[in-house]
């Protein structure tokens, strides 16, 4: 017997007067703001323009949670879609399942098309929002709380989670596996903030740090679930997910870093510019600071250009009018 552990909630569902806020979609709720108010910190300390991170977010965030959605229903459709199961129980989201494989992959395509449209790079907007994610995953873990599902195995220690008797569940004291995996993502937004002020991670590499590192934690924690999922060879699909992931974003850093070293500055087009391209290049990404077109103002005159830049076309105009003057 236990002397001590962590009781799960009698009910996943907050009576706020007459509105019922389900515990699950609240610690999601307050996870996305977490990380937008976050993201926007580090954007505008890159030179970015506060509400950035929100706008892109407005396009990010619903595709994230319908692909979040989608992978959980099709690696565990026999959830929903094996003899005895209701087919449209795959829609009831805020009884749980999303898997973060599929909201970050989807999330990232809602995130590029809003990244076109306001004529920012996509990788440079990733990297704001890196640590920012894993915190949100951090808080949104507790919903698996509130939801008393992906608990690990058997055990007697301390910090047991006490489970009760309900469907597809016996009454016990297991691993708290979402508490392990809020911890290890409290850990990576920590990790990714240092590497990023230590070497100034640039062109998706903090990104790319998050997710190797969420996927280091997420490989052990997973392995530690007793609930139903697929295997192959022997292990869980979502450790294979995780491992496959984990070597594609390593792979991505390195090369990165060889092709295009150093971090971006963002330069970012006025809002009424949106939907026009901004200042991006055709591909959707900022020009460095070292290449752009503009010729840059000298800061008195506000006219004269540097040193070697075009003429000012009041200057022109006038070194013209003295050249005539000393012809004639």
């Amino acid at each position: 017997m236990n002397l001590a552990s962590i009781p799960s909630p009698s009910t996943g569902v907050i009576d706020l007067g007459p509105i019922p806020l389900r515990g699950y979609a609240f610690c999601i709720i307050i996870g996305v703001f977490v990380a937008v108010w976050f993201g926007n910190k580090r954007w505008i300390a890159r030179g970015g323009k506060a509400g950035t991170v929100a706008d892109v977010a407005v396009w990010a965030v619903p595709f994230g949670l319908v692909g979040g959605r989608l992978y959980h229903v099709i690696t565990d459709y026999q959830l929903y879609f094996s003899d005895g199961e209701n087919w449209v129980d795959a829609f009831k989201i805020w009884e749980g399942g999303l898997g973060i494989w599929g909201a970050v992959a989807l999330g990232a395509v809602g995130a590029w098309i809003a990244c076109r449209r306001r004529g920012i790079p996509l990788p440079a907007w990733a990297d704001a929002l890196a640590p920012g994610l894993a915190l949100a995953q951090a808080i949104g873990r507790w919903g698996n709380w509130f939801n008393q599902e992906l608990y690990g195995k058997p055990t007697d220690l301390p910090w047991a989670l006490e489970i009760s008797e309900g469907p597809n569940r016996v009454a016990g004291t297991y691993h708290p596996t979402f508490l392990y995996e809020s911890l290890w993502c409290v850990g990576v937004a920590l990790l990714v903030v240092w590497a990023d002020r230590r070497f100034r991670l640039g062109h998706g590499r903090a990104f790319a740090l998050y997710v190797a590192a969420y996927c280091a934690g997420r490989g052990w924690i997973e392995y530690m679930r007793v609930d139903e999922a697929h295997h192959v060879l022997g292990l869980r699909l979502n450790v294979w997910t995780a491992i496959v992931v984990f070597v594609l974003a390593v792979v991505y850093i390195v090369i990165s870093a060889k092709i295009r070293p150093g971090r971006e500055e963002i330069v970012e087009p006025d809002r009424d510019a949106e939907g026009a391209g901004g200042t991006g290049t055709e591909d959707g990404t900022e020009k460095d600071a070292s290449t752009q077109d503009a010729p840059a103002k000298d800061p008195l005159t506000k006219d004269a250009p540097e040193a070697g830049g075009e003429p000012a076309a009041g200057t022109a105009e006038a070194s013209e009018a003295a050249g005539t003057a000393e012809k004639s």
